[in-house]
């Protein structure tokens, strides 16, 4: 690691409360401070009949970079991807002279608006349009040509263009990670906060927002995962088809517990909210996803194993402080994993302590194992 991404990386977890340190051990505890709210609602109104936020900061200063981000449908607040990426910008924020507009578009059909008015802006003319997820690729695909000298970025998807900036995740060795703490804990009889397991129990769940190949990357790790922990528990699955759908995912996540389930991990940004929900309410538990959600949903913190943390924030800073320094990475492809401290497994803020030391044991050994090569983790579900 560069002595610039050592530093940054302390500086978006110890300033931020961000995810945690996932490079020191196989799953770690989680920050003390930061964003301790539960933030299930979004935490901004529209500026304008458009639906763009807007907050910038102030400065007399000539040099200001200005950054227009595109957040996922979602929206802010969801406690995890969003509001990972959020962090990123306002780390940079933090470090040098930025004005920022941010717009959360309501659907997928309005990524196309919300790009091409940033990119065709000349007050203020925009140096980086942030394009948050990875539904935002067709769009951008197109914003791209049609603006070829505005400079974007995109996380979670590749656009193969020279004014745009591509980040990537290797999600499934992260949530291979959490899969191999559900498996092992879900053998044993463990009990803490508002959940418990049983020993009997051979059954799992992985709830998903919207199906396609980046979630399917967080679902074929987590199956990998507990496969390779113990090859008699199963995952049951269900796809909602909405990252803001929280009465769907509590709807899913009720049958999966009524089934057997006693751990359910979901990468389904806010919907994940309803699983949690679902787990106080049937005594269960669940694994998060993107930060540390026994802190950013701290109203469910007695149901929270762990997260797999993402590291949005650092893509979003390291793109808008290459664009500062003049060295912006157009037309490149950065991937981020266990081995550059992209990912991670975070204990819980309220349970981690809790968890037996067997199974911290064998997370931290998959992890190794997965970063000196010795396992190798799938991206198809199809293929566990």
């Amino acid at each position: 690691m560069s002595e610039f991404d050592r530093r940054q990386f302390i500086k978006a977890t110890a300033g931020l409360g961000a995810a945690g340190l996932g490079g020191i051990a196989g799953c770690t505890g989680g920050p003390s401070g930061g964003d301790d709210e539960d933030t299930t609602e979004s935490t901004t109104e529209s500026g304008d009949e458009t639906g763009t936020e807007t907050e910038s900061t102030t400065s007399s200063e000539s040099d200001v970079t200005n950054v227009g981000m595109v957040y996922a449908t979602g929206g802010l607040g969801d406690g995890s991807f969003n509001d990972q990426a959020q962090q990123g910008l306002f780390a940079a924020a933090d470090e040098y002279n930025i004005e920022y507009e941010e717009t959360q578009p309501d659907s997928a059909t309005q990524f196309s608006n919300y790009q091409q008015q940033l990119a065709g802006s000349t007050n203020p003319d925009y140096d980086l349009v942030s394009c948050i997820g990875f539904l935002q690729k067709d769009s951008l695909s197109e914003t791209s040509t049609q603006y070829p000298d505005q400079d974007f970025q995109i996380v979670d998807e590749v656009v193969d263009e020279p004014n745009v900036a591509s980040y990537t995740f290797r999600e499934h060795e992260g949530s291979f990670l959490v899969g191999v703490l559900a498996s092992t804990l879900t053998t044993q009889s463990f009990s803490a906060g508002a959940g418990a397991t049983q020993s009997d129990s051979t059954n799992l769940g992985f709830v998903g927002g919207v199906e396609g190949g980046l979630i399917k990357k967080f679902e074929a790790g987590f199956k990998a995962g507990v496969k390779y922990a113990n090859d008699d528990v199963d995952v049951s699955t269900s796809y909602i088809g909405s990252f803001n759908d929280p009465s769907g995912g509590k709807e899913a996540a009720l049958q999966m517990y009524s089934s057997g389930a006693d751990i359910i991990y979901h990468a389904s940004g806010n919907t994940g909210t309803g699983v949690f929900q679902a787990a106080q309410q049937e005594g269960k538990f669940a694994v998060g996803v993107d930060r540390d959600q026994s802190v950013t949903k701290s109203s469910y913190a007695d149901v929270i194993l762990a997260s797999m943390a993402k590291r949005v924030d650092t893509a979003v800073y390291n793109a808008i402080e290459a664009k500062v320094n003049g060295e912006y990475p157009g037309g490149e492809h950065t991937t981020l994993g266990l081995q550059e401290e992209g990912v991670s497994c975070v204990y819980g803020q309220q349970l981690g302590s809790e968890i037996p030391s067997d199974v911290k044991t064998a997370v931290e050994d998959a992890r190794t194992g997965i970063i000196e090569g010795d396992i190798s983790v799938p991206t198809d579900p199809s293929n566990v």
